[in-house]
């Protein structure tokens, strides 16, 4: 005897390809669908919707089949409200738990979708008090109803539409053939959009910006209030305040591109200096440090999360060694964030993005 679902897609569901993947899904998973309901949209604003029938020859693979569907935005007809268990410690989650997405998702509690907030990816899903939310392993408490499974969670894709954007996280292709002045001018007007309306710009950036001397044009961004948010890690700021002190980036001088005697000491005679000082900000108040990125930081009022690894040197006292720590930074001043640059770090761009909802 056969297993049957009910599922329902609604939005631009052509334009992001989520039928198709839907219908792929099921095929490739060995069941079959039948189109039960199926309205285009005729206009941009105007969204299309199918609901399907899934058969499976086993509730194990209809199940399968379905939380595939699911992670395409795919709702199930009748769905039951999501299960919870205990985090049986601090710090540890359920086995079964459901491991969220960055897409916008929703679980169903006592009969009502209700939105996770805080989506982030990597995380589990907390409910208490009628409220759910992403909350990272490191942070869940014993106790604490963690959703399990699949059962009652529906995932809601972020839809493409007709326009396109400049750049995606992890989406976007820039070519040698591609004319790079149309695209710096497409994310400038971005840029210029997002401040109009008073919105947040965080800059996610490596210490190549100040090696290839585009640190001055950043701190112009930063001058000019196109940046709020700063996140970077030891090196950026350390050549950027070596640029200052001594003109040179890892004693590379920046003014001709050649070494300099003794060019090695000067980013540690720099950290060493304003360890001295006592950090970024004193350095800045007491005169010691003049110019450059992270003393318009300081003195713009840019919020900075400076996340430090393995093979800093120094550090400066600015950076957090700990890595929970400076994730809860990160994700603190990634709040009411509108758009978000990365540039030269893929470390600290990866960071960034698996913090990011979709």
């Amino acid at each position: 005897m056969s297993a049957r679902a009910v599922i329902e897609l609604s939005g631009h569901i052509i334009d992001s390809m989520l039928l198709p993947r839907v219908m792929d899904s099921v095929m490739d998973m060995g069941a079959t669908f039948h189109v039960e309901e199926f309205r285009v949209g005729t206009r941009l604003d105007e969204p299309s919707f199918a609901r399907l029938t899934i058969e499976a020859d086993t509730e194990e693979r209809l199940a399968a089949v379905v939380a595939a569907c699911q992670q395409h935005g795919a709702a199930v007809v009748g769905a039951a409200n999501a299960t919870t268990e205990p985090a049986p410690s601090d710090g540890v989650f359920p086995d079964t738990f459901y491991t969220t997405t960055s897409q916008p998702t929703s679980v169903r509690v006592a009969g009502e979708w209700v939105g996770v907030e805080d989506i982030e990816m990597d995380c589990g899903v907390v409910i208490a008090n009628g409220v759910a939310r992403a909350v990272p392993v490191s942070d869940v408490r014993a106790g604490e109803a963690v959703v399990v499974g699949r059962a009652g969670v529906r995932i809601v894709p972020v839809e493409r539409g007709r326009g396109k954007e400049v750049f995606g996280f992890t989406t976007s292709s820039l070519s040698p053939e591609k004319p790079k002045h149309q695209v710096i001018r497409e994310l400038a007007g971005t840029m210029r959009e997002v401040r109009a309306r008073d919105g947040r710009i965080c800059f996610v950036g490596g210490p190549a910006i100040i090696h290839t001397g585009g640190g001055p044009h950043l701190a112009r961004l930063i001058t000019a209030g196109y940046v709020q948010v700063l996140f970077a890690g030891n090196g950026l700021a350390a050549h950027d305040i070596e640029s200052q002190f001594f003109g040179t980036s890892l004693g590379l001088g920046l003014e001709k591109g050649l070494p300099i005697e003794s060019g090695h000491e000067l980013h540690m005679r720099t950290v060493n200096r304003i360890r001295a000082a006592g950090g970024i900000r004193a350095a800045v108040e007491s005169g010691i440090l003049r110019r450059g990125v992270m003393y318009e930081c300081v003195r713009n009022g840019v919020e900075y999360v400076l996340a430090g690894s393995i093979r800093d040197d120094g550090p400066l006292p600015d950076v957090v060694t700990d890595m929970l720590e400076a994730r809860r930074r990160m994700r603190i001043a990634l709040a009411g964030v509108d758009l978000c640059i990365m540039c030269a770090s893929m470390l600290h761009a990866i960071a960034t993005g698996n913090l990011l909802p979709a």
